[in-house]
């Protein structure tokens, strides 16, 4: 099931029966306009004491993250998680794959809880393990399948991690996707890698990292036959991207480059790696979250920034540094639209019934996915160089 599937549960409010996305909150969401959010936040978290540790993504409100213990990406929130054996409560302020993750590293005793269960990811949505395992079956029918060597990013579900595992695949995040993929080239004589399920990271890791050309990347388009690939096509090439997509980081354009180039006198151009092939050759630094926020800490007092990444995290390094002109490059709002219905609402919420005893919006992977997903996530922790951080 995606996103796309699925009924429209307004600040996690009405029930769907069919999905574990949205969540009934019984009567006692506090509403958005609460002048005591804060102080409730604030008690319930310190009635909750070490019982509790509270995850927060980079790419959360500033209102959220002020109750975070610790902060970053996905995978490294997910170690710092499991890190902490003592806490009873694993709170993940982020989106449904984090907390996955979460679980699956985290002790059997530990329980994580997503404050809104609608927070999904668009791009983890666009690969279903159905979808995948069609394409496994389309490349066998093709005559490939047994040189093909799935790779999936992290920001996917815990099935597609498992489905890698199963047959033989890694992980990888925004960090290690080129060690990744150096790997997965080894594994077999004549290598070819299914890509899962951003397209953009797998196209820009391959070309601008791997010495890989476009020609040698085709695209599997899970809604058409055979993804809208021949046998040639699928013989020919090298890497077989997903056509997933981030919906914040596709959202950045060349056009917006040239015209920032134009207005602002040596402007740095500072983009994720999720973003667009033309807009990456455009880029003067590409890089994950956790490269992007060190690079503007490391930057020179004075200098000029133009940053493609969610729009959270870019007002926070402006308001952070000052002294150096830190501009978001798009020309409208560009919030991850996931990520922020993780609000103070949902979060006192979640922290106040887990004060009264009540576990609410748990994430548990079953055994056998949980059992496959660690085989390809510890087969990406076996890897040499960062493996630490998306």
């Amino acid at each position: 099931m995606t996103t796309v599937d699925l009924p429209l549960l307004p600040l996690g409010r009405g029930t769907d029966r069919v999905s574990e996305r949205g969540v009934d909150c019984p009567g006692d969401l506090p509403a958005p306009s609460d002048p005591d959010l804060v102080a409730r936040a604030r008690a319930a978290k310190e009635a909750l004491g070490d019982r509790v540790f509270v995850l927060g993504h980079h790419y959360q409100r500033d209102e959220v993250i002020a109750f975070a213990d610790v902060t970053g990406d996905s995978f490294k929130l997910a170690r710092d998680a499991a890190a902490r054996p003592e806490a009873e409560y694993i709170v993940f302020c982020g989106v449904h794959f984090m907390a996955e993750s979460a679980d699956i590293l985290t002790g059997p005793d530990q329980k994580v809880v997503l404050p809104d269960l609608a927070a999904g990811c668009s791009m983890a949505d666009m690969a279903r393990l159905a979808q995948v395992e069609d394409a496994w079956d389309a490349l066998a029918d093709a005559g490939v399948v047994d040189s093909v060597v799935p790779v999936t990013y992290m920001n996917s579900s815990a099935d597609i991690k498992a489905f890698c595992g199963r047959n033989g695949g890694v992980v990888c995040t925004s960090s290690n996707a080129e060690v990744a993929l150096e790997w997965a080239f080894e594994q077999k004589s004549d290598a070819k890698i299914l890509f899962l399920p951003d397209q953009h990271l797998g196209r820009n890791t391959a070309v601008q990292k791997m010495g890989l050309t476009l020609e040698d990347c085709v695209v599997w388009n899970p809604l058409r036959p055979n993804g809208g690939l021949t046998a040639e096509q699928l013989r020919d090439a090298r890497m077989i991207l997903w056509k997933g997509h981030c919906s914040v980081h596709g959202r950045f354009s060349p056009a917006v480059v040239d015209e920032l180039r134009a207005t602002i006198p040596d402007v740095n151009i500072l983009v994720h790696p999720e973003c667009q092939h033309e807009v990456v050759l455009k880029a003067d630094l590409v890089g994950s979250t956790e490269f992007i926020i060190k690079t503007i800490e490391a930057a020179p007092s004075g200098s000029s920034w133009a940053i493609g990444t969610e729009l959270n995290l870019v007002k926070r390094l402006a308001e952070a540094h000052p002294d150096k002109n830190i501009v978001f490059l798009d020309k409208t709002v560009c919030y991850c639209s996931t990520m922020n219905r993780i609000d103070l609402p949902h979060f006192v919420w979640a922290l106040e019934n887990l004060v009264a005893g009540n576990v609410v919006n748990q994430i548990t992977v079953d055994p056998e996915t949980e059992k496959w997903a660690l085989v390809a996530l510890e087969r990406m922790l076996a890897l040499p160089g960062r493996t630490q951080k998306d």
